[in-house]
Formats: structure tokens, sequence, C-alpha cells
């Protein structure tokens, strides 16, 4: 099954920290490259624990996902990411 969603990479010091915000998964590793390969694990390991629970279906529907054949996709599209600074006071 595969699954469309956006993936964030963060640095934090010496770690590279990968999100899923869609589904509020989060997983770190030494490089890039092994922090989105421990997201997917991280993803793998929960959808089994749900599906074995009757559960991943829901949770999907409730974060606003839909499965299509055998892909997950979301119903509405993160479109961009903008870094600015904001006048707030």
């Amino acid at each position: 099954m595969q699954l469309k969603a956006t993936i964030e990479l963060w640095q934090k010091e010496n770690w590279y920290i990968a999100r899923l915000p869609e589904l509020d998964f989060v997983a770190q590793g030494k490089t890039i490259d092994e922090a989105k390969k421990n997201l997917i694990e991280v993803i793998k390991i929960q959808f089994a624990e749900m599906r074995e629970m009757g559960m991943l279906a829901d949770y999907l529907s409730e974060c606003g996902f839909i499965v299509k054949d055998d892909t997950i996709e979301p119903v509405n599209e993160i479109v961009g990411f903008e870094k600015q600074v904001l006048q707030v006071a």
C-alpha cells in the first residue's frame, strides 16, 4: 500500500527529525535518509497495529485520508510552506 503525504525535515543539533504532519508521526536519525527511513518504519508499525485492532480505516478518515485502490490519499493537500518573519506585537 502506498501513502501520499508530506514529510517535514528538521535539524536539531546533530539529529535530523522527519515528521508526517498530516498523521503526526515523528522519527529521528543521524542523517536525513536515516530519519526518513525511520519514519517509514514508524508508519508501517503503527498501521500494522491499527489494522490488527480494526482501527486503521477510522484513523485515516479522522485524519482526512481516503483509500483508493492500493493508495492512501489526503482529501486536502498541503500546497506549500513559507518561512516568514511576522510582526505579532
